[in-house]
């Protein structure tokens, strides 16, 4: 029985560990949180059952991942990124839009999220450009112009629709080259330009943008915009490229003005039509009482729109309390940790880039995702990794910690040579 357990769960066990941790809080976190989906469906096992069905699937895929040596990642590259290319390029054209966004593509009946696959494969190629021109003195100087490019056809197809993931794929890609020992001219004078740029877009944001507004019910409207009727629209009224190219800047630039306004409103002239998700999350941290009201007993999950997934954090801490949050993020920065020992057992720099990089992508997002929930950052629309409700985003991560306890085997395997080799030499007799 036990040798069966252990050729299922092969790698490293704290690893394994904190994905068995994040899962479990999940189930009941999700489960609680979708109470609201539950009781519009009328089936009240419905949500969870379809949840823990994802994550059994994630967790065959997980097993399948670490049982592939690392090779074979590096021979799936050129593929992997030619897949995910043309399917961001795929769903810029023929995308489907979900909270006015396109970012979801349907193939034989299954629906996915391309950028969920574009970052691992980002992180996958970056990982083995570092690896091939690694040097005495750290990397080549020409690995930036490689990761440049590559980065390009990845991160400029996500950012129309789904900014926030394209800044959470550079900030990984940035991440990943300080630790390759790219030049740090090369990073500070990338910084600075991404700097400008992000000065520059702002400016367009705001003086594009049309600033999102709520009506009496609740709808979305856009200031300045007619409302048309389905019926005889004509050929000059449907959107043109243009239009599909900057119809997210209303929705950014909504989210920069509330983030940036810090007048004091008082409670009872708060507006929670307007800013529903951010006012019952700051109220269900507010209500939590430190230790938190237990599982199950969240009352904002009923008015958080997205409870179960963008917001599951408020929903942590109000069921959970400070205690509960701070296992949570605990979790994180173990598996960031553990990810860095296993990489600095790594005989060559191809799987230390590969499981840092991974590790790295999981733990930005969810920190991105915590600090939306207690509003340090504005609403981005993140899920928090191997813990919200998702169909891709949830099958995605677990193959990342796939590929991670995949290395963490290979990385084992040296130390037990080494221990081997010690152990004879310390028996071979002095000369």
């Amino acid at each position: 029985m036990n040798k069966t357990l252990g050729n299922i769960f092969k790698g490293d066990k704290v690893i394994w560990m904190v994905f068995f941790f994040l899962c479990m809080i999940s189930i009941v976190e999700v489960y609680s949180a979708s109470s609201s989906l539950s009781y519009k469906g009328g089936n009240y096992w419905s949500p969870i059952l379809k949840h823990c069905g994802i994550l059994a699937v994630g967790v065959f895929t997980m097993v399948v991942v670490l049982n592939i040596k690392c090779k074979y990642f590096k021979l799936a590259t050129p593929v992997l990124l030619l897949l995910a290319f043309f399917s961001l390029l795929w769903v810029l054209i023929a995308g489907q839009a979900t909270n006015d966004a396109n970012r979801w593509v349907s193939f034989l009946g299954i629906q996915f999220q391309p950028s969920e696959l574009a970052k691992g494969t980002l992180v996958l190629a970056v990982a083995q450009v570092l690896s091939a021109m690694q040097t005495d003195h750290g990397a080549d100087r020409k690995a930036f112009k490689y990761i440049l490019i590559v980065s390009a056809f990845i991160i400029l197809p996500i950012a129309p629709e789904n900014l926030s993931t394209a800044m959470l794929i550079g900030v990984t890609v940035i991440l990943m080259m300080f630790i390759g020992r790219v030049p740090l001219d090369q990073i500070g004078k990338l910084l600075g330009i991404f700097a400008l740029i992000g000065i520059f877009a702002v400016s367009m944001v705001m003086l594009i943008g049309k600033e999102e507004k709520k009506d009496t019910i609740g709808k979305k409207v856009m200031t300045e915009q007619v409302v048309k009727s389905n019926v005889g629209t004509d050929e000059e009224d449907k959107p043109n490229m243009l239009d599909k190219l900057t119809h997210r800047m209303g929705t950014w630039k909504s989210r920069i003005l509330k983030f940036l306004n810090n007048d004091y409103v008082a409670p009872e002239n708060y507006d929670l039509d307007r800013d529903a998700q951010v006012g019952h999350a700051n109220i269900a941290i507010a209500t939590s009482n430190i230790i938190g009201k237990g599982p199950g007993n969240s009352n904002e999950r009923d008015f958080l729109s997205q409870a179960f997934s963008d917001f599951i954090y408020a929903i942590i801490i109000e069921e959970m309390g400070i205690v509960g949050a701070g296992v949570v993020a605990f979790l994180y920065i173990i598996l960031l940790f553990r990810t860095g020992r296993i990489a600095s057992r790594c005989e060559n720099a191809f799987p230390a880039f590969l499981a840092l990089g991974i590790a790295l992508l999981l733990v930005v997002q969810a920190l991105f995702n915590m600090l939306v929930a207690v509003g340090l950052a504005p609403v981005t629309g993140q899920p928090l990794p191997l813990i919200s409700k998702g169909g891709t985003s949830t099958i995605i991560n677990c193959i990342y910690v796939g590929v991670i306890l995949s290395i963490s085997r290979s990385a084992k395997k040296k130390d037990s040579m080494m221990l081997d080799m010690d152990d004879n030499l310390a028996l071979m007799p002095a000369v």
